[in-house]
């Protein structure tokens, strides 16, 4: 395929859902390189919108409302409000942030769907789906919990297990329960509509499989996973009472699937932006649409929304799907519910104009080809030994050198050496590497290209020496000075996509406006006897005590989730009464307790049963040493059949308790002496 020509671009970042705060691991996955991208474009002059967005129609709202007693609206309100904030603080340049819940949404969302039902190109079928008896509703995925068939993790969704990462769907959990009422749903038929994903399916493949090979591998890997386990029918629809109502006869007590509704809030809120022009961003094929997303959501992003624009027919489809892998916290899996996570709101509030450093570091650190960790530790480093020791320092040298010999004021040009030429050379490089890696949608190798920027202008300081020259040679400092000026300007530009406010901050300190992309690597940006504005520290360093006070907070949240979940084990399966009356439990008093040869868990015991005396195996070395147990009255099954263990016949089992929060076993003991092969009742 040839290279097409764009006029325009639309960026779309993943719209958030307004139950919770933002954390870092959206930011890093998905807003702070689509922040970055949009004002890439924006500073090369293209046309671009980028549109953002509160999700406030999933279920997780609801769930939000029901645990505080509120109403999915005012969740919606408080939730879409810290968002929006925390956003505008933080740098994200969204050219729009709207919401789901708004007039303009609710109608485009219902129209749409109107349209694909009017058109034919939904189905309309019936399904057995979980249903609440006590409650009296459908349950959505999330309103059911239980076993993952996958992994076994017994607090799975009925859409996605967040311990093994499986989608799933509630009919495969095992051991299902209702979050509602707790009680266990059964299975009942409703009718729902469906958008046959399997019609498109050959589409797909050859849109994504043949034509996007350029999308990365992890993307374009999952796309194919699912197109070669072929297809099937999704509901567009859902048995709910908080969302769009499904504008067609017949359908009471049903609303528009989250996933339908969602990603047309793109569209929606750029017809909100917009309201006269907004459909060149959407319909025109001269416009590149890009979604900047998480791993999670690929498969909508690609597959499901893509074939509901091509059913609706005048729609263009994304051009890129740049999706990230997930970052973790401090070596575990960044959870909202469990608290596991670094919140931009706090964030802000604890480390106040840290903005650009939090960007940083998740640009530096993007999980764009695997999952990355972040620590607080790495998160201090960075800034103290990249940020301060390399970019600050070289800003903060050049200025005060300037002031001190120069009175503030740029120095003339003097004749250059090989070395300068070498040096400026390698700056008229740098805006086509950060293009080239930008362009690709490699935002963390673009970050180092521009680091490498202040790295040159650190080493040329190093190997000039001008505060030596300054004895004896001001002409020569002079030159070493305006090149160096002319780096930090340039720095300014570099950096303008990734670390926005220490850009501005730096364009101050230089008495400039920010200069055009297109003049990155010129050499002659700051001219002869202009008057610089007041230098101060670009970056400072962030103490020990700073961090030491983030991780206790982890710490804290940590303690607080094991003590949550400190549970006992759920009580098997009733039995008979008469079943248990089998069991003949005795006391005993060991009489003599070896190791067993060669098996590291096995100790043997002779036990006085009041019948004679019997030998019994048991896997308790690793909690014991032999000695201890002689002499000591122990609780038994006496009736089991003897089997062999190691070659030792064992005549039953010792009765042992395991510490559910240690795992240490402690044999089960009468309290007072008891005459041997008495029965416990």
């Amino acid at each position: 395929m040839g290279e097409k020509k764009f006029k325009r671009t639309t960026v779309t970042a993943a719209l958030p859902y307004a139950n919770g705060g933002v954390h870092i691991g959206h930011l890093a996955g998905v807003y702070v390189p689509a922040d970055i991208y949009a004002r890439y474009l924006r500073l090369k002059k293209e046309d671009v919108v980028f549109i953002g967005g509160s999700d406030e129609h999933g279920v997780p709202i609801t769930l939000r409302a029901k645990k505080e007693g509120i109403t999915p609206q005012a969740v919606c309100d408080r939730y879409h409000k810290l968002i929006k904030d925390s956003f505008k603080e933080f740098g994200i340049s969204f050219d729009i942030y709207s919401r789901t819940t708004s007039e303009t949404h609710h109608k485009f969302a219902s129209d749409f769907f109107r349209k694909l039902y009017d058109d034919g190109r939904l189905i309309e079928k019936e399904s057995e789906q979980l249903y609440d008896e006590e409650a009296k509703q459908f349950l959505a995925d999330r309103y059911v919990v239980g076993e993952c068939p996958h992994c076994h993790n017994e607090h799975a969704y009925g859409d996605q297990c967040e311990k093994c990462g499986s989608d799933l769907s509630p009919m495969e959990l095992i051991n299902p329960q209702s979050t509602i009422s707790g009680s266990k749903p059964v299975v009942k038929a409703t009718k729902n509509w469906y958008l046959p994903l399997n019609d498109y399916q050959e589409w797909l493949k050859q849109w994504i499989l043949n034509d996007h090979k350029e999308w990365r591998p992890n993307v374009y890997g999952q796309c194919k996973s699912w197109l070669d386990m072929d297809l099937q029918p999704r509901a567009m629809t859902r048995d709910l009472d908080w969302g769009i109502p499904v504008p067609v006869e017949g359908a009471e007590g049903k609303v528009l699937y989250v996933w339908f509704d969602a990603p047309i809030g793109y569209i929606s809120n750029t017809k909100e932006l917009l309201p006269d022009s907004w459909e060149k961003w959407w319909k025109s094929e001269d416009t590149r649409l890009l979604h900047f997303i998480g791993k999670d959501n690929i498969v909508f992003h690609c597959i499901v929304f893509p074939a509901m624009l091509r059913a609706e027919g005048s729609y263009i489809l994304p051009e890129n799907v740049p999706a990230n892998e997930f970052l973790n916290l401090e070596g575990d899996k960044i959870s909202t519910s469990r608290n596991w996570a670094v919140w931009l709101n706090e964030y802000l509030e604890d480390l106040p104009g840290k903005q650009d450093v939090l960007r940083y570091v998740l640009t530096a650190n993007a999980p764009e080809t695997k999952d990355n960790d972040f620590t607080w530790r790495d998160f201090q480093a960075r800034n103290n030994n990249e940020l301060v020791a390399v970019f600050g320092n070289f800003v903060n040298r050049a200025l005060v050198l300037t002031s001190k010999y120069f009175d503030g004021k740029a120095p003339a040009l003097g004749a250059l050496t090989d070395f300068d030429r070498e040096t400026l050379a390698e700056l008229s490089t740098v805006r086509a590497a950060i293009e080239c890696e930008l362009d690709n949608f490699h935002f963390r190798e673009a970050l180092k290209e521009a680091m490498n920027l202040a790295r040159l202008g650190n080493k040329y300081l190093a190997d000039t020496e001008p505060w030596k020259l300054a004895k004896t040679d001001m002409e020569r400092v002079a030159t070493i000075l305006n090149i160096s000026l002319q780096i930090t300007a340039n720095l300014a530009i570099a950096f303008a996509p990734f670390l926005p406010m220490s850009s501005e901050k730096l364009c101050k300190m230089l008495a400039i406006d920010l200069p055009a992309w297109t003049d990155l690597g010129r050499s002659d940006l700051i001219e002869a006897g202009h008057t610089l504005g007041e230098a101060s520290l670009l970056f400072e360093k962030i103490e020990d005590d700073v961090i030491e006070a983030q991780i206790q907070k982890l710490q804290a949240t940590k303690e607080a989730n094991e003590a949550a979940e400190d549970h006992a084990a759920p009580i098997a399966e009733n039995i008979d009464f008469e079943d248990f009356l089998k069991l003949d439990i005795r006391v005993g008093t060991v009489t003599e307790c070896t190791k067993v040869p060669k098996a590291d868990k096995l100790l043997q015991f002779r036990i006085d049963d009041g019948l004679g005396g019997r030998t019994i195996v048991s896997g308790i070395a690793e909690h014991y040493a032999p000695e201890e147990l002689v002499g000591k009255q122990v609780c038994f099954i006496a009736n089991l059949p003897p089997r062999k263990l190691r070659g030792i016949e064992s005549q039953g089992m010792i009765l042992s308790a395991a510490d559910r929060t240690t795992g240490q076993l402690r044999v089960i003991t009468p309290q007072g002496p008891i005459t041997p092969g008495s029965e416990v009742k």
